[in-house]
């Protein structure tokens, strides 16, 4: 299961209630690892003179792999990452996040850390079965 799910979260979807807050204190407390890299490169964006942030930093464990997986794997968790830091996200492998300025989306950077050709030469031999 992605995330644990309290019974108020729970009554506020079926009801057609659930906010974009109540989701991602949700996701916050389910995928502690993932909301906290989002949060970070999100934080690092601002200052850093390129049109994105990145982490290049394997997970700590798998608890942790599998946090990050899930979440980018959920257009909903992802979209509401997203909307919550203003970034845009993009994902290579088990650990490579970028948060992307929204408006970098069609700039050069940007398409060539989406390319095949990126994600083929971020491969690692350790990293085949993350």
């Amino acid at each position: 299961m992605s995330l644990t799910v309290s019974a108020d979260v729970l009554a506020a979807a079926e009801d057609g209630r659930l906010t974009d807050d109540a989701f991602l204190a949700c996701v916050r407390e389910s995928l502690p690892y993932a909301y906290a890299l989002v949060e970070r490169l999100a934080g690092e964006l601002p200052g850093s003179g390129r049109d994105f942030a990145d982490n290049l930093v394997p997970p700590p464990d798998e608890v942790a792999r599998g946090q990050l997986l899930r979440a980018l794997a959920s257009n909903a968790i992802r979209g509401a990452l997203e909307r919550r830091f203003g970034v845009v996200l993009a994902f290579q492998n088990c650990h490579r996040l970028a948060a992307f300025r929204p408006d970098a989306v069609g700039a050069q950077e940007y398409q060539r850390f989406v390319s095949a050709e990126a994600q083929i030469l971020n491969q690692q031999p350790e990293l085949v079965n993350c």
